[in-house]
């Protein structure tokens, strides 16, 4: 085990922050569908499970392609989709399907992730900077 303050070596999209950070949203986010009444199942429930989906998705994918432009525009596709998450959540608290605080709960977590994303995406762009230079 590495000590405190040591940096673990990033050698898949599993070992990026962000990537655990969107994971454990995304399973919040399912947990959360399953228990959207039936009328939502194939419309919101579903729209939550694609979106939460799509933000570890993406940045896997971003991780593992060849230029830092294409990881960044995948980066930006995810944080897309954490704001359209915040959106879905917005209306289960409209519509009654989620208490307030959890509403509130997932809210926070998914404006972390999109800090924690900001930061990775900041990064791989002063990489590429870097690299140019």
């Amino acid at each position: 085990m590495p000590q405190e303050g040591t940096r673990i070596p990033i050698r898949d999209f599993k070992d990026l922050d962000v990537w655990k950070a969107a994971r454990e949203l995304r399973k919040e986010i399912y947990k959360v569908a399953k228990t959207l009444p039936e009328v939502e199942k194939f419309a919101l429930a579903s729209q939550l499970r694609r979106a939460a989906t799509s933000v570890t998705a993406n940045i896997a994918e971003g991780y593992g392609r060849f230029g830092y432009q294409e990881n960044a525009q995948h980066c930006r596709q995810a944080r897309g989709s954490l704001h359209e998450i915040r959106d879905h959540l917005t209306t289960c608290l409209d519509e009654g399907y989620l208490p307030k605080e959890e509403g509130n709960r997932l809210e926070k977590m998914a404006l972390r992730v999109i800090q924690v994303l900001n930061g990775y995406l900041r990064a791989t762009l002063a990489l590429k900077r870097s690299a140019v230079d």
